[in-house]
C-alpha cells in the first residue's frame, strides 16, 4: 500500500466512477481489482490518523469524550489537516450535559445483615449487582431504604410496574431515607425526579424481574439528577426490599454538569453549491477510553478521503463534517441540522454517515435504506435505497459478502433522516454478537461481540481491523467521488418535504427514545 499522490487521486476517481456510474448489467469494461481500489486510498495515511488520535488519548487521561481536553485536541487535530488541504473549515460551538464517572461507586447494606454488592466499573468491563446510572449526582449517604409502589412477586410481563412513575407513589416516604423503586413502565429520570422531590437522598431502581429483566440495568437518566442515582438488579432488589427499615450505604462519584464542545465542518472550494453531499463522522469517544474503532476509525477514514479530494475540481459541493457529543445523544449532528435554515437545509442532497468501520471481529454492514431487510425501523426517505445500493455494487465488485444494518437512530444519520435527507453509510459492529452466518461469511468468531472492547478503555490502535478499514476506507471514497461528479444525485430535493415522512418520523421518535442512550449501552427506562 502507498500513500495517494496528485495522480493516484485522477486515477482513484476514474475507477470508482467507472465501477459505479457504469449499469449494473453492463461489464464491457475491465471491473477494477481489490487491489487497485484498496491501492488508490491513502490507508497509511488513515493509520497515521488513528496512531494521532491514540497520542491525542493518551496524553489526556486515555480519552477523548466531548468536553475533554481530548476531545478538544482532536477538534484542533482534525481541524489542522482540514484547512491544510484546502477546506473551509468551521468549528461549531455548543453546550451540552457532561457526564463522567471518575471511580467506582460503593453498595453495601449494613443491617440487619453486611453485605457488599459487586458494582460495575467506569469502563463497563463487568457487570456487577449495581451500576452508577449516566447523569446520576454525587454523593456519600448512609440511610434507610423505603419501598415506594413495588410490585412483589414480578407481574407476568414486562412494564407493569409503575413504582415511582406518579408524585403519589411517594405519599408518606420519609425525607432522608433512599427510594428503593422497581423498572416498569415509566424512564428512570422520571422516577428519580419523583424520589428527589419527595426528599430522597438517594434512590437505587432495581430490575422489574421478568424473563430478560433480571440483571442490572445501566440506565441513563439523560438529565443531570443532584442525588445518586443507581440500577440494581432483581435479585438485589428483591433482597433489599425486606425486611422494612434496611439500612444502606451508597457512594457515587460522579461530574455531571454543562460543558462545551465543538463539531468540525469542511467545505470545498469546488462544486455547485447547491449541490452538497455531506459525509460525517463521530469525532468524540466515550470517558472510559480513546475510542480508537469507535469512533476513531470513520473520522481518520474520512479524514483522509478528505485530504485527498480536497483540491480535486467536483461538480458538486463536498463537505464533511466531524461531530460531538454523539455518545452522549447524537448531541453534535441534532445540532448542526436544527441549527440549518430551510434553505440551507434543502441544499444538502444526500448525507453519508461512518461509525465503527473496522471492529476486529467485523461484519460489513450497509445501512438498509430500502427496509429490504424487512427488519426494525422502515425505510430511509427517498433515495437512501440508491445509497445502498451503490456500497452494495461497491462490495460486490470486489466479491466481497456484505449484509444490511437497521436504521435504528443509534448513530449521527437519526437528525439527517429526520429531516428527509437522504441517507446511509457503513457499520462492522459494536456490542452485538456476530452470528453462525456472518462468521461464515466474514471469518471470525460466532457468538462473540463484533467489538469486545466497545466502549471500553482497551478500545486503542490494537483494537482495529486492517482489511475492514481498508475496504470500508475504499467504501468511502468511492461514495464521495462517484457523488461528486453525478449530475442526478439521490431521491427528490428535501426543500419540496414540507414534513418527514411517517418513516422519517418512526426513526426520529426511535432516535429520540434511544439515541446515545444505546449507544453508551444504556437504556432510559
Amino acid at each position: 500500500m502507498r500513500t495517494v499522490t496528485r495522480a493516484g487521486v485522477y486515477r482513484a476517481l476514474a475507477v470508482v466512477a467507472a465501477l459505479t456510474l457504469a449499469p449494473v448489467a453492463a461489464h464491457a469494461d475491465p471491473v477494477p481489482s481489490e487491489r487497485e481500489l484498496i491501492d488508490s486510498v491513502p490507508i497509511p495515511v488513515v493509520k497515521q490518523h488513528l496512531r494521532a488520535l491514540q497520542a491525542i488519548a493518551d496524553a489526556n487521561n486515555g480519552t477523548r469524550a466531548a468536553g475533554t481536553g481530548g476531545h478538544d485536541a482532536s477538534r484542533d487535530y482534525v481541524a489542522a489537516r482540514l484547512k491544510q488541504a484546502g477546506y473551509k473549515v468551521t468549528i461549531q460551538s455548543f453546550e451540552f450535559p457532561y457526564y463522567e464517572e471518575k471511580s467506582t461507586a460503593l453498595m453495601e447494606q449494613l443491617s440487619p445483615e453486611p453485605e457488599l454488592y459487586a458494582p460495575t466499573p467506569p469502563d463497563g468491563s463487568s457487570l456487577g449487582d449495581f451500576a452508577t446510572m449516566s447523569y446520576s449526582g454525587a454523593g456519600d449517604v448512609t440511610a434507610t431504604l423505603q419501598n415506594v409502589d413495588l410490585v412483589l412477586p414480578p407481574g407476568p410481563t414486562p412494564s407493569t410496574s409503575t413504582s415511582g412513575c406518579e408524585a403519589a407513589d411517594f405519599a408518606g416516604f420519609t425525607p432522608g431515607n433512599i427510594a428503593l423503586l422497581q423498572r416498569g413502565t415509566c424512564t428512570f429520570l422520571l422516577k428519580a425526579q419523583n424520589a428527589q422531590a419527595a426528599g430522597a437522598v438517594a434512590a437505587i431502581i432495581f430490575n422489574e424481574g421478568q424473563p430478560g429483566r433480571t440483571t442490572t440495568p445501566q440506565g441513563n437518566l439523560g438529565t443531570p439528577v443532584p442525588i445518586p442515582v443507581v440500577g440494581a438488579s432483581f435479585a438485589v432488589g428483591e433482597e433489599l426490599s425486606s425486611p422494612a427499615g434496611t439500612v444502606v450505604h451508597l457512594k457515587t462519584d460522579t461530574i455531571s454538569e454543562l460543558r462545551a464542545t465543538d463539531n468540525v465542518i469542511a467545505d470545498s472550494t469546488w462544486g455547485e453549491s447547491r449541490k452538497v453531499v455531506m459525509s460525517g463522522a463521530h469525532l468524540d469517544s466515550v470517558p472510559a477510553g480513546p475510542g480508537i474503532n469507535d469512533n476513531g476509525s470513520g473520522s481518520a477514514a474520512l479524514l483522509a478521503v478528505a485530504e485527498s479530494l480536497g483540491k480535486v475540481p467536483t461538480r458538486n459541493r463536498l463537505r464533511f463534517a466531524w461531530w460531538s457529543a454523539e455518545e452522549l445523544g447524537l448531541l453534535g449532528s441534532k445540532f448542526y441540522v436544527n441549527s440549518l435554515s430551510s434553505s440551507a437545509r434543502s441544499k444538502i442532497k444526500l448525507y453519508l454517515n461512518y461509525d465503527m468501520i473496522a471492529s476486529p471481529n467485523y461484519a460489513f454492514k450497509i445501512y438498509d435504506g430500502d427496509d429490504s431487510d424487512a427488519t426494525g425501523a422502515p425505510a430511509g426517505p427517498a433515495g437512501s435505497d440508491e445509497i445502498e445500493k451503490l456500497f452494495e455494487k461497491y462490495f460486490d465488485t470486489l466479491n466481497q459478502g456484505h449484509g444490511g444494518t437497521d436504521f435504528d437512530g443509534r448513530s449521527d444519520y437519526g437528525p439527517f433522516i429526520d429531516a428527509g435527507i437522504p441517507s446511509g453509510g457503513l457499520f462492522t459492529g459494536g456490542e452485538g454478537i456476530k452470528t453462525v452466518e456472518e462468521a461464515a461469511l466474514f471469518g471470525g468468531t460466532a457468538g462473540q461481540p463484533y467489538d469486545a472492547c466497545y466502549h471500553k478503555a482497551c478500545d486503542t490502535v490494537a483494537n482495529i481491523d486492517d482489511k475492514a478499514l481498508a475496504l470500508n476506507t475504499g467504501a468511502i471514497a468511492t461514495a464521495a467521488a462517484v457523488y461528486a461528479y453525478s449530475v442526478d444525485l439521490p431521491g427528490p430535493s428535501a426543500a419540496s418535504k414540507a414534513t418527514a415522512p411517517a418513516a422519517v418520523a418512526a426513526v426520529a421518535a426511535a432516535a429520540d427514545a434511544g439515541g446515545g442512550a444505546a449507544l453508551l449501552g444504556r437504556s432510559t427506562r
